[in-house]
């Protein structure tokens, strides 16, 4: 386990989207911590080092909330659609030896066999594993397949578990490229426009007639 990550956060007095783009402005982040049946808890947090430590989407941060310390996870966490920045966090309360599901990216090792592409079907899988231990990333190795690859080939680290309930769909598809005869859409696209032009010869001379 890495270093705790330890966050200074205060407690939230003030509610409001007027008392929220003043945090922000502030470079504070609002987020609101739940779990364990307990009480929602709204607090305040630093915002430069907290984006920093959101950018592991499953990062496990120890708050300093007024000198109580909480463990949390984000649960969801909100951006500004234009600037990207942080803008409110949604925390999930955790203790040490607890097993909870998270999200993980999953990281597509070697290429597939010669003559055949992948496509990374599932970006991300859910993963049950001790709150104190999530994964950042899992695996799956398609070095020289030539078949897709299904939730039984992703590789998870010790004491995890997948948490998926479709085992049949791939994760990543692999398949050979469809080649495109150029000729023959060459010959499609002439005899179209001869087509064209032939119909549009008929409506001028039917034209014509009319008009005499």
């Amino acid at each position: 386990m890495a270093d705790k990550l330890l966050i200074r956060a205060e407690v939230r007095t003030e509610f409001g989207k007027g008392a929220a783009r003043r945090a922000r402005r502030a470079d504070k982040i609002p987020a609101v911590i739940y779990g364990h049946g307990d009480d929602p808890r709204h607090v305040l947090l630093p915002g430069h080092e907290t984006a920093l430590a959101v950018r592991n989407p499953n990062a496990l941060i120890t708050l300093d909330i007024e000198g109580d310390e909480q463990m949390v996870v984000p649960k969801d966490i909100q951006r500004d659609v234009i600037r990207g920045f942080v803008d409110h966090l949604d925390l999930l309360a955790v203790r040490k030896g607890e097993k909870i599901v998270v999200d993980v990216p999953v990281e597509v090792i070697g290429e597939p066999a010669n003559g055949y592409e992948y496509f990374l079907e599932q970006p991300t899988v859910p993963v049950e594993a001790d709150a104190t231990a999530l994964p950042e990333s899992i695996t799956v190795d398609i070095t020289d397949r030539d078949e897709n690859a299904l939730p039984e080939h992703l590789s998870l680290p010790a004491g995890s578990e997948l948490a998926l309930a479709d085992l049949e769909s791939p994760i990543v598809s692999i398949y050979e490229p469809q080649e495109q005869d150029l000729e023959e859409d060459t010959d499609d696209a002439a005899e179209g426009a001869e087509e064209g032009a032939a119909e549009d010869s008929e409506e001028s001379g039917e034209e014509a007639a009319e008009e005499e």
